[in-house]
């Protein structure tokens, strides 16, 4: 009796979500610095999946509040988003709103510090 042999293949599939929406009020001046980007109240910082989804969620950034991109990269889905914090906080609920409610993304609660 020979025994048969299973293959599997694994890969991954990302699922359609926003990992980490994180806002951090009034940060120390040393972080602008060490991040290279404009000082401002406040810096929003997201991760998304699939990670091209952050040139979406920038563009609804600067279209709903008063905030500029500090940083996006859509190899990591990694998006920083800089203002005031109440300007900050608008942003980011609107990417969670837009992108849950029309592209059916798993939204992520808004933490702050």
């Amino acid at each position: 009796m020979s025994e048969e042999k299973q293959r599997f293949i694994q890969e991954f599939v990302p699922g359609k979500q926003v990992t980490l929406s994180h806002i951090i009020a009034n940060p120390d001046p040393d972080m602008f610095e060490k991040l290279g980007i404009q000082e401002a109240g406040a810096l929003g910082i997201l991760t998304l999946t699939p990670s091209e989804t952050v040139i979406i969620a920038g563009d609804l950034a600067t279209k709903s509040a008063n905030v500029h991109l500090g940083f996006l990269d859509r190899f990591t889905g990694s998006l920083v988003i800089v203002g005031n914090v109440s300007e900050v906080e608008m942003a980011m609920r609107e990417i969670n709103r837009f992108l849950a409610e029309t592209l059916k993304y798993t939204p992520s609660e808004i933490t702050k510090s």
